[in-house]
């Protein structure tokens, strides 16, 4: 049995993904496909558009056979965390023999060479970075030169790290790497749309042309062409009763989050220092809504997607030292089932014997599986899930929404 592994948000999922999905399976000669997915937040801070359940149906009505959560503090958190986090619940697993993730390049050697050397930074490599960063280089300035004084034979190659899916891939190759891991990495080449672009007429849209196409639209048919036609009744028929959910439907509660604040100092969440505490205190009585406060927030140094994940650490109370116990801790002490594909009962038993971590499909077994440490992250990703279901409940009421997807209540997802 061979079994590929998939890192991913599906927010939302399109085209491309089906062809991911497809692809990973056919390159590794896969029987079975494991996605580990963000829960309700994504990594570019903010709400996922659709919840997490409906995400899970669409993802095994397309090629998955089982879908896994990735954990909060790691869905919310920084490339380096959020793949560290990912890869460490597959490598767990025990039974995944390949990653395949999306990119750029579409070359897993390469990528693979770059993560070996910035894991690995050797002397000439850490004296150049620090110079350029003292002389006032942007990060990205300084890490070239010091990859073209370290390693010259890669200075035709360093456009790579300015496309974000490559910089994913090459921290996924950096994670395996550092666990020693005996899964193998492979790369399908991405083509169509560019990460950012928003563009819905390319084969492969972004998801963000999506989410862009269907605010402005107010219409799943605006974007029901770049999905696969397995999908499209169902987006039909939850339209306006559980998505979609956008940033700016964080508003209030996050500016009602920051008011109530009791310390009113911020630094002991993710990503947030003295400097941006004290500005994040100093703009609040400009607060409007949330989209534009990152907007004020942000500077040369903090990018909008950052700023957005700090203040939602904020909202979900992720802390700081909660995570680096974490970390301290091997990352991950659980592998939540979202749901699974009926046939894929192998699977599940070879995962339940090989596992290192508990496989959890109910919420009530939680207690007598997991260590102290593991209930209290899956503690916050039952927190976090209820915040959005709140959020939700509240945009769609009248929909009867709530008592449907509360976290206890919620059996996991069998297609």
């Amino acid at each position: 049995m061979k079994t590929v592994g998939i890192i991913a948000e599906y927010n939302p999922f399109h085209n491309g993904h089906a062809y991911h999905l497809k692809k990973a399976k056919e390159l590794t000669g896969a029987d079975y496909c494991i996605v580990v997915m963000s829960g309700d937040f994504v990594q570019r801070g903010a709400p996922a558009m659709l919840d997490k359940y409906l995400r899970t149906r669409i993802a095994l009505l397309n090629g998955a056979d089982l879908v896994l959560e990735l954990p909060a503090y790691y869905a919310l958190s920084s490339a380096e965390y959020f793949a560290g986090g990912a890869v460490t619940l597959l490598d767990k697993l025990g039974v995944v023999d390949n990653l395949c993730f999306g990119s750029e390049c579409g070359d897993v050697k390469l990528l693979m060479t770059f993560a070996q050397l910035l894991l690995h930074e050797d002397e000439v490599f850490k004296q150049t970075l620090n110079h350029g960063l003292r002389k006032g280089h942007s990060y990205p300035q300084a890490r070239n030169a010091a990859i073209e004084a370290s390693a010259p034979h890669l200075t035709a190659h360093t456009d790579i790290l300015s496309s974000p899916n490559n910089i994913l891939g090459i921290e996924y190759c950096k994670a395996l790497l550092k666990r020693n891991s005996t899964i193998t990495p492979c790369t399908i080449r991405r083509f169509g749309a560019a990460y950012h672009d928003e563009s819905l007429q390319a084969d492969f849209c972004s998801a963000r042309a999506l989410r862009e196409a269907l605010k402005c639209s107010g219409s799943p048919n605006s974007i029901l062409n770049q999905m696969p036609a397995s999908i499209h009744l169902l987006m039909e028929e939850q339209y306006l009763k559980t998505y979609p959910v956008f940033a700016d439907d964080l508003s209030l509660l996050m500016h009602y989050r920051l008011l109530s604040e009791p310390s009113k100092e911020f630094t002991r969440y993710p990503d947030i220092d003295k400097e941006l505490s004290d500005r994040i205190l100093k703009l609040l009585p400009q607060y409007r809504d949330f989209p534009s406060f990152c907007d004020l927030l942000k500077s040369k140094n903090r990018t909008y997607t950052r700023i957005a994940r700090s203040l939602l650490h904020i909202l979900l109370q992720i802390y700081r030292e909660d995570l680096t116990c974490y970390l301290s801790q091997d990352q991950i002490f659980y592998a939540r089932m979202l749901g699974f594909r009926k046939g894929a009962e192998p699977l599940l038993s070879a995962i339940k014997q090989k596992t290192a971590v508990p496989l959890l499909s109910k919420l009530a077994d939680a207690g007598n599986l997991l260590t102290p440490t593991g209930t209290h992250m899956l503690e916050k990703d039952i927190y976090a899930s209820h915040v959005y279901q709140g959020i939700v409940s509240h945009k769609f009421s009248g929909q009867n929404t709530a008592s449907e997807i509360n976290e206890y209540k919620q059996s996991i997802v069998k297609i």
